[in-house]
């Protein structure tokens, strides 16, 4: 008899706390956008409650690039390519994209603020903006705040917010974690890519046919399409830096994008490994 009874209380708590978990996980919200900037800050703060508590902060860049590529190139694509690592990657939120970076001096006008089109902004002024936007996620909850940078010019700089912030957190239980595979994956291993399908050694570069591929595969009203087919022989006059940019298609750009998702992915995953 007192075994029965045992037994039966043994399966009262199992189902209580059964209830309990059922009752937790109810109230973590359904699916719903992993966009920042779309949820309101009572939603917010029950994703970091449910366990959302990596956040990527999409580094793109407003320049020039070529005369049939809209100058929102880095912050379209590193949006959207946030959202889909994000998706992937579970319980990760994307912060607003950080369109505003250095390209370069605006007395005497060098890089690409040689073009209309271009925003620059001091290097020390953009790094201790990302310093204190992860500082704001830092402190609202989130534990692993992800540099995604879209534009070569400034990775250098990604790299320096991380390795100061990282020693100030240590005790935190938060980190900072720079991807630079995100945006090295497109002139190694999709330009290596592109020469074995035949498309010459020059790719890999900026406005040239890696670059419209991938744009085209992200968001084709970004590229003008019949000034991309006139386009004239490939200079730094033209802001083209890299092969004919003529043959770009979608289909080229996707496997591109897969690399760079895939890189980010990978990143993401370890830094989160016990």
């Amino acid at each position: 008899m007192r075994l029965r009874n045992f037994s039966a209380l043994v399966l009262a708590g199992m189902a209580l706390c059964a209830a309990h978990g059922a009752r937790a996980q109810s109230s973590c919200p359904a699916e719903q956008s992993v966009v920042f900037e779309r949820l309101s800050w009572t939603e917010i703060q029950q994703d970091i409650g449910c366990g959302f508590t990596t956040i990527i902060i999409p580094v793109g860049g407003t320049e020039q690039s070529g005369p049939y590529i809209a100058v929102g190139k880095h912050n379209v694509r590193a949006g959207a390519l946030a959202e889909r690592i994000a998706q992937k990657a579970g319980r990760t939120l994307v912060a607003p994209v950080v369109a505003y970076v250095p390209e370069g001096s605006t007395s005497p006008r060098t890089s690409h603020m040689r073009f209309a089109g271009t925003i620059s902004i001091p290097t020390d002024v953009f790094e201790k903006m990302l310093s204190s936007a992860a500082e704001s996620f830092r402190v609202q909850g989130f534990r692993l705040v992800v540099l995604l940078g879209d534009h070569g010019g400034y990775q250098a700089a990604l790299r320096k917010v991380a390795d100061t912030l990282n020693p100030a957190w240590r005790k935190t239980g938060a980190r900072v974690l720079y991807v630079p595979e995100y945006y090295e994956v497109v002139p190694h291993q999709y330009a290596d890519w592109l020469r074995q399908k035949g498309y010459g050694a020059d790719v890999g570069k900026h406005a040239d046919l890696s670059d419209t591929s991938l744009m085209l595969a992200v968001d084709p009203g970004m590229v003008r399409e019949q000034a991309l087919r006139q386009a004239p022989p490939p200079t730094p006059a033209q802001g083209i830096y890299g092969g004919d940019p003529r043959p770009a298609t979608p289909a080229l750009g996707r496997p591109g994008l897969d690399m760079q998702v895939r890189a980010a992915l990978t990143a993401i995953e370890q830094a989160r490994a016990p």
